[in-house]
């Protein structure tokens, strides 16, 4: 009698946790309208339309950029222990960086007007 009391106490503790973590993890079924948060303005367009197409390929470019400088810090901290082939290896690896802003040039994603 004592194991059936037992278990039925934790089925319920199981049972009540899952309700519990139910009710704090919802999505809510009437999300908020969107507003200003702390502004104050309401917006005048939604907040995906402000941007050109053309800009989404201009910050992919940066994002290259940006990458290219996370491979060099490192590079350069041990460009002298690796030797004059790590040297090349990053000459390499500019080259095909460079590769990409011609294409990118190519297709246009320079020009801001």
């Amino acid at each position: 009698m004592l194991e059936l009391v037992t278990t039925l106490a934790l089925v319920a503790a199981v049972l009540l946790t899952l309700l519990a973590w139910h009710r704090v993890l919802v999505v809510d079924p009437a999300p908020l309208l969107v507003l200003p948060h702390a502004s104050g303005r309401v917006p005048l367009q939604h907040a995906l339309s402000r941007y050109h197409p053309r800009w989404y390929a201009a910050s992919v470019v940066f994002l290259a950029f940006d990458v290219e400088m996370l491979f060099m810090y490192p590079w350069a901290v041990v460009v002298e222990d690796l030797g004059p082939g790590a040297v090349i290896e990053m000459f390499g690896f500019l080259a095909v960086l460079l590769a990409a802003v011609a294409w990118a040039r190519r297709e246009g994603a320079f020009r801001w007007a």
